[in-house]
């Protein structure tokens, strides 16, 4: 018989899930802040910043938390200023990674993307090196079960969407990064559960490692 209380059980749980939505809210908010302070705070002439509200609203973030990063991001409310890095390298193996940060301390940053990336038994590499093995697209993913699959993605076809996957019950819907806010719209309108929306770097083509150098990898 388990001498724990069934209560701190469900608190340690809790707590792991908090832990888990606050990660989620910072990296959001770090992205709202950003978007906003390159292109402004009006999310209408700002894809970047409407994406990025997207993706709050996909996470049930309350609009205060929003809004306040918007003001930061502006120069409304004071805050830690933030910029966005992209690091460049290659994983065990010789998979092309694309590293995407945001930091106030570029030099911190850097170091330990580096240290990062030699632990695991990759290397960073010069800019250009591989960022042309990948192309921006807006990526929606869904849970859905095989029957209703190809029915929200025909859907999303007609929304301007160019391709799909399906991986047991969860399909994921590829467009152009300007298509993705209409595919997730048109997605929701059909009660869709959506679990994710948001542009990202895709790969055009992809290797297959070893069993040891893809834990490395994942690592």
């Amino acid at each position: 018989m388990s001498g724990h209380s069934k209560w701190a059980t469900i608190k340690r749980k809790k707590a792991a899930t908090d832990a888990k939505r606050g990660a989620v809210f910072t990296r959001i908010i770090k992205e709202i802040t950003v978007a906003a302070r390159l292109g402004g705070g009006d999310p209408d002439a700002n894809p970047r910043l409407r994406m990025a509200i997207a993706q709050g609203k996909s996470a049930n973030m309350p609009q205060s938390n929003v809004e306040r990063a918007i003001k930061k991001g502006t120069g409304d409310l004071p805050g830690v200023r933030y910029e966005a890095l992209t690091y460049e390298g290659y994983g065990p193996g010789g998979a092309a990674i694309l590293c995407e940060a945001l930091t106030d301390n570029r030099n911190r940053t850097a170091s330990d993307v580096r240290a990062t990336f030699a632990k695991a038994g990759g290397n960073l590499a010069e800019a250009g090196a591989v960022i042309w093995q990948f192309e921006s697209r807006g990526v929606v993913v869904v849970e859905a079960p095989p029957e209703a699959a190809e029915e929200l993605a025909m859907a999303a076809i007609d929304a301007g969407a160019e391709d799909f996957e399906t991986f047991d019950s969860v399909l994921q819907v590829y467009s152009a990064p300007a298509e993705m806010e209409e595919v997730r719209r048109t997605l929701s309108e059909r009660d869709a559960s959506i679990t994710s929306s948001e542009v990202a770097m895709m790969p055009k083509n992809t290797i297959e490692l070893n069993e040891s150098n893809a834990m490395r990898t994942l690592r």
